[in-house]
């Protein structure tokens, strides 16, 4: 049997996130290889990554990478199981490496990003597989947003001091307006808007809205009369919580974020928000 040093198994053990114990047996089983134990610890996590799959996920980070012009930036959601692993050194360093990774690829979706090249010979799925075997747990990249045609800008929110961003905007303007991209990004993480603007809310959307307003005006007794007004009062409030242009902005609840932006002369071309688990 090789003589496995203590040195030995706590470097396996930084290498992988694995256990004490199983780094010690790989080690064994490795006569005392650290490479080749680091091989079979990769070989039985990705057997374990299975086991995992009915699991949830529903901790993790919301990390970004913006290019140094601003002209492009990328905001990534991963997730994994508990929030434990999610603030661990190495599960925020997986997801600055992916988002750093397409950033530079500019997938065009999230198949292909997960198909795409992140290291020599292997994919980011197959990246994402290891991170499942060293970490012990569930991790899932399952969405980001990639903007790359105007000014781009993005703020990123800690729910807690000890975990990282658990919400993240990401805010594309036509043109550079510091302060309002970052007024705006953030209006964005409080708010939560679904759409940027009342045409791009789907018209069946806005239509089941009509029919539970409707219905809710007869339950309430309203006059026949009076439905039609009503429904398209309520029609107007729901358009203006889910719209970010029509919300009141967050600064000054006396002007919409449109007027803002009017007032500043830059308009908000696309946004993305991510909240972690939502």
């Amino acid at each position: 049997m090789a003589n496995i040093s203590a040195a030995d198994v706590k470097k396996l053990r930084e290498l992988t996130g694995a256990g004490m114990m199983d780094c010690k047996k790989a080690l064994d089983e490795a006569e005392g290889n650290v490479d080749k134990a680091l091989e079979l610890i990769r070989i039985k996590g990705l057997k374990g990554v299975a086991k995992r799959e009915g699991r949830t996920a529903e901790n993790g980070a919301v990390v970004a990478v913006i290019a140094a012009d601003a002209k492009s930036g990328v905001l990534v959601e991963l997730k994994c199981e508990t929030d434990f692993v999610a603030k661990s050194e190495k599960f925020v360093a997986v997801a600055d490496t992916i988002a750093a990774h397409l950033a530079k690829a500019a997938p065009a979706d999230l198949d292909a990003a997960l198909a795409s090249e992140i290291e020599p010979g292997k994919t980011v799925q197959q990246f994402v597989d290891e991170a499942n075997a060293n970490l012990g747990e569930k991790i899932v990249l399952d969405r980001f947003a990639l903007f790359a045609d105007g000014y781009v800008a993005v703020y990123l929110h800690r729910t807690s001091p000890d975990l990282p961003p658990q919400v993240g905007v990401l805010v594309e303007l036509d043109k550079e307006n510091v302060d309002v991209a970052k007024d705006v990004a953030q209006h964005i993480a409080a708010f939560a808007p679904k759409y940027l603007s009342r045409e791009q809310i789907p018209a069946e959307a806005l239509e089941n809205e009509r029919r539970v307003a409707e219905a809710t005006a007869r339950e309430e007794g309203k006059p026949e009369a009076a439905l039609p007004k009503i429904v398209e009062g309520r029609v107007t409030g729901f358009v203006k919580e889910n719209s970010v242009l029509e919300q009141a902005f967050a600064k000054d609840n006396k002007k919409t974020v449109a007027k803002v932006l009017e007032e500043n002369g830059v308009a908000l071309k696309r946004f993305a928000r991510f909240r972690v688990g939502a």
